[in-house]
Order: C-alpha cells, then sequence, then structure tokens
C-alpha cells in the first residue's frame, strides 16, 4: 500500500486537482504525509479557490505535526467553503492544538453540525483550556440531562472534573443517568470503567451488586467484580470468579488475569497466558506482563526483550534546547489542572492537556526539534530489526509522536510504576528540578526501569538513572518505569510516546 501511494505522489500531476486529491488521501492513509506536500504546495497555487486541496493540504500538515501552516490551510478552506461542516470541524481541531483559543471555531463548526458529538466535546475542551471550566461543564451537562446514555459525555465530564479538583463528584452523572435509566447496561459498564480507572476498587464489589439488581446477570459485571477482587488482593476470592469467566481466550480479560496470575505467584502459568493472547491479538502491554514473567521464571528470553543496555539511551540535551528557564515558563503556564489526571501514573501532580508537541510556541517547537534528533539518533544505534521484537520489529521512520506532555510534581510526588501501550519509545525529558538538598535522600526523584512495585513481585529494577536538567532518557515503551518520591520542590518534566512506525 505504502509502494502504490508513492507512485501516486509521484505521478500526480499539480494541475489535475482530481489527482493531487487522490494521491493526497493516499499519503494520509499510508503515513507519506511529508512526501506529498511538495505536490499540494504547488496544486494549491495552480488551483487557488479548490477547498478540498487546501483542506487536504492542512491535513498533511497536521498529520505531519507542523500545526503553524495546518491552521492557515485549513482558514483558507473554510473561507473559499464556510458551509462545509468537515472542513470547519478540522480547522478547530487543528486550532486547539496548536494551542491557539479554539472556542470561536468550535462554535462554528457546531453551528454546521448541531447534532454532532465531536464539535461539542471540542468546545468543551477549548472552554476547559482557556480556564473556563464551568462553561465546560455545563456544556457536557445540558447535553446529558437530554441524552443521558451519552458515554463519551459522561466519561469526559468525569475527567474534567477529576483534573478540576473534584474527582468523588466525576460519577455524578452516572448516578443521575442510572435514575432516569436503570437498564442501560452500557451505563453501568462504563460506570464500573470510570470506578477502575480512579482506583476505587473498593467500590466496585457493591456496584456491581446494584448493577445486578437493575439490569440482571451481565458477564460484564461478573468481569468487574473479579478484577476489583484481584485488584484489592484478595486472591483467593479472585480464583473462582476467574474460573467461572473462562478467561483464556478473552481478550478483555487478558491483561487483568495476568496480573492476578503474577500477583498470586503463579509466573509460570501468567507467562503462557500473556503469550497465548499475544498470538491471537497483539496488545503490547502484554510485552510488559510477559518479561516479569520470563525475568521471575528464570526464562532467558527477558534478556531477548529488554535486557539490551541499547534500548535505553540518556541524552544531555540542555545545549541544544531553549533556555530552559524559558521553557519551564512556558510549561507551567500550561499547567491547568489542579489536580492528577484520572488513570495516569501522576502521584502529587498535574499533567498539561492536549499533544504538547503540536503547539506552535516557539520554546515548544524548539523543544521539538531537538527531541526529534536525539530520537533519530537512538533509533540509528538500535540492533537490527527482529520481527518477533515490540521494539527491534518495526520500521525506524517517520519519527512521529503518539502523545506528548509535561508534568509537575511538587513535593511527594512521583510516578506509579506503568508502562505506555500506546507508544513505541517511551521517555522523560528534566526541565526544572530541586536542588539536592531539599529533594531528599540520594536517589530521591530518581527514575527508575524495570519495576514493578503494584504487583508485589520483588523484581529489582533494570536500572536507575538520575534526573538532571536538559536530560533525556529513553526506553522501549514496554518497559515499566517509575519514579521515587522526593522531599520538596519542583519537578517540572516532559514526557512523550514515539508512535510506532508503519511501513
Amino acid at each position: 500500500m505504502t509502494d502504490q501511494a508513492r507512485r501516486e505522489i509521484g505521478q500526480a500531476k499539480a494541475g489535475d486537482a482530481g489527482e493531487v486529491l487522490q494521491a493526497g488521501v493516499a499519503a494520509l492513509r499510508t503515513n507519506l504525509a511529508e512526501e506529498a506536500l511538495p505536490l499540494l504546495a504547488e496544486a494549491v497555487q495552480t488551483h487557488p479557490d479548490d477547498a478540498w486541496l487546501w483542506q487536504l493540504k492542512g491535513l498533511l500538515h497536521r498529520t505531519a505535526e507542523d500545526l503553524a501552516p495546518a491552521v492557515e490551510a485549513l482558514s483558507t478552506a473554510a473561507a473559499l467553503a464556510p458551509a462545509d461542516a468537515f472542513i470547519a470541524h478540522s480547522l478547530a481541531c487543528a486550532t486547539i492544538e496548536a494551542g491557539l483559543p479554539a472556542v470561536d471555531a468550535f462554535e462554528r463548526a457546531l453551528a454546521l453540525a448541531p447534532g454532532e458529538e465531536a464539535p461539542l466535546l471540542g468546545l468543551a475542551e477549548s472552554h476547559l483550556v482557556e480556564g473556563e471550566t464551568g462553561r465546560a461543564v455545563a456544556l457536557l451537562e445540558d447535553r446529558l440531562g437530554r441524552d443521558p446514555s451519552w458515554l463519551q459525555g459522561h466519561l469526559t465530564l468525569a475527567r474534567m472534573r477529576t483534573s478540576r479538583g473534584a474527582p468523588r463528584a466525576a460519577t455524578a452523572g452516572f448516578e443521575r443517568a442510572l435514575a432516569a435509566m436503570p437498564g442501560a447496561v452500557p451505563l453501568w459498564v462504563a460506570y464500573l470503567q470510570l470506578l477502575y480507572q480512579s482506583e476505587r476498587y473498593e467500590e466496585i464489589p457493591a456496584m456491581v451488586a446494584r448493577a445486578r439488581a437493575a439490569a440482571g446477570a451481565q458477564r460484564d459485571f461478573d468481569a468487574a467484580e473479579a478484577v476489583a477482587t484481584a485488584e484489592l488482593g484478595e486472591i483467593e476470592a479472585a480464583d473462582p470468579l476467574f474460573d467461572a469467566l473462562r478467561p483464556s481466550g478473552d481478550m478483555t480479560l487478558a491483561v487483568p488475569y495476568v496480573r492476578h496470575l503474577l500477583r498470586a505467584g503463579r509466573p509460570e502459568r501468567a507467562g503462557e497466558t500473556a503469550a497465548a493472547a499475544l498470538k491471537q491479538a497483539p496488545q503490547p502491554i502484554l510485552w510488559s506482563y510477559l518479561s516479569a514473567a520470563w525475568r521471575l521464571t528464570g526464562d532467558p528470553r527477558w534478556q531477548w526483550l529488554e535486557g539490551d543496555p541499547g534500548f535505553v539511551g540518556i541524552y544531555d540535551l540542555a545545549e541544544r534546547l531553549p533556555p530552559l528557564d524559558a521553557l519551564a515558563d512556558r510549561l507551567r503556564a500550561l499547567h491547568k489542572a489542579t489536580h492528577q489526571p484520572l488513570h495516569q501514573s501522576v502521584r502529587g501532580g498535574t499533567q498539561t492537556e492536549g499533544h504538547l508537541f503540536k503547539r506552535i510556541e516557539p520554546e515548544i517547537r524548539a523543544l521539538r526539534r531537538a527531541v526529534v534528533e536525539a530520537v533519530e539518533a537512538h533509533v540509528a544505534r538500535l540492533p537490527p530489526r527482529d520481527p518477533g521484537h515490540p521494539l527491534l520489529g518495526p520500521a525506524r521512520s517517520p519519527i512521529r509522536f503518539a502523545s506528548a506532555w509535561s508534568v509537575r510534581l511538587a513535593g511527594g510526588g512521583r510516578h506509579a510504576n506503568h508502562v505506555h501501550p500506546g507508544g513505541w519509545l517511551s521517555s522523560a525529558l528534566y526541565v526544572a528540578l530541586p536542588e539536592a538538598p531539599e529533594s531528599g535522600p540520594p536517589g530521591a526523584g530518581w527514575l527508575t526501569l524495570g519495576e514493578i512495585s503494584d504487583l508485589d513481585l520483588g523484581l529489582p529494577p533494570l536500572a536507575r538513572i538520575e534526573p538532571r536538567p536538559g536530560r533525556l532518557v529513553l526506553f522501549p515503551s514496554t518497559m515499566w518505569h517509575g519514579t521515587v518520591p522526593f522531599e520538596s520542590g519542583e519537578r517540572l518534566t516532559v514526557a512523550f510516546d514515539v508512535a510506532t512506525p508503519v511501513g
């Protein structure tokens, strides 16, 4: 498919708008945005009144994570086709991703498609990032009042309330909806999912009982009870619950069941279950648990999976980054949340919203350029491709980012041990750190790799890495990582996931 797209890009004539559109769409589908952009640049000069060509040019820039020209091209498209809802929504999305005020853009998109959920969610998000939390919440509550079955609305509202300091109010919308629709199984399942993401495991069994009384017996309710019981460490009680579900072959239960087996001291069975699940429907996070099982059983394959020292890179980039004080000020201004986010590793701090590396501020663009250079150098040093390996199997380019964000921790803050199943390479880049006396004893605030503390497996870290301002640490996204708490001061970092290259 990629080769065919390259042929279409190479053969398309800028004067033929139809050929250009076909080639550009193929480029979007095959991650070849940069290769198609010169063709689009020539085509819009030849056809300056073609809104769809300008739209496509903007989408290609957006895919290439270059949002300033994306917004410019999409603005031109919107001016040429002011009644086109798709173009309006594309412009609004690019505007908020660029870090620009986007309320007006999403209001226009919503006016053109008043029944659509996506522009409404975007409008709520744009109010949130502008500090208008009340307006964001009111928009969602109004829609939920008219459609209490809207699951994405409930979950988005819960996330907003959690990060803005009202985690116990996050479930209020579900309670109201279920009072009106007590037999709605999807609402109960989403509610249970929210409790799980909030690590409120102790509340789940009682909620399952309520769900069964209102909506009858459901496999999803049984699964929620089994998973919560296991996460509470009640191994003997969880065993029959999982057995009744026959979890082998159920991909929705693969990860929680493997976690249960590891916690229960059955690493051989955990490894077999994870390996079988990976063959059926690859879930990158299963590699993380398979590594733990192999380490516990002494299986040398863990060395193949994550034991190569070259998988981890430590790069001191201070001289290649924008001035760290200016970068720190820019990042602090983006921390609008007041509490740790839902279902993330942050403990005792805040996390920025949106894709940091798509923003257009000069400090962020300079940061991204330095990071791309470091990632490209790291990837060039990796061992040869190995089709069966989660890190070494994929292609090595282009370098794109699945996500990027900043974390600001206060005294006592840390990252719980976790992995990033949506990435290929993950990272920690240190921007501001406490002075040594206030950070605490030796090792406070350090990054640990390979430790899985919440399962009490007794596996020591594979590495401990000292943070320094301007230091970037790269490691496989399947590798467990977390941080040691520090005593006081501020710890300001940037983190990102490199997207798995396709090709």
